[in-house]
């Protein structure tokens, strides 16, 4: 849930809203009690190693490649049509 602040305490208080972010928090930025903006952190992208996702596919079953294919071309048009 996001913390409401005021405009002025954006203004005044950015070195510790900044660090609020940092840690996680959001804020709903409000201007004469009506709010304006939000502010929350940027989500951190979290890779996988190869060996955690080679284990987490490990039990399914096999592809075939050619079915695959057909299933494709029969959903999608893949052929490129000039445009000019």
């Amino acid at each position: 849930m996001a913390r409401k602040i005021t405009q002025r305490e954006l203004r005044n208080e950015s070195g510790e809203i900044m660090r609020a972010l940092g840690r996680g928090e959001a804020f709903v930025v409000t201007r004469n009690g009506v709010p304006v903006g939000e502010l929350r952190p940027l989500r951190r992208r979290e890779y996988v190693s190869a060996e955690a996702a080679l284990a987490a596919f490990a039990g399914a079953p096999s592809i075939d490649a050619v079915r695959f294919r057909a299933d494709v071309d029969e959903v999608l048009d893949q052929y490129a049509t000039p445009r000019g």
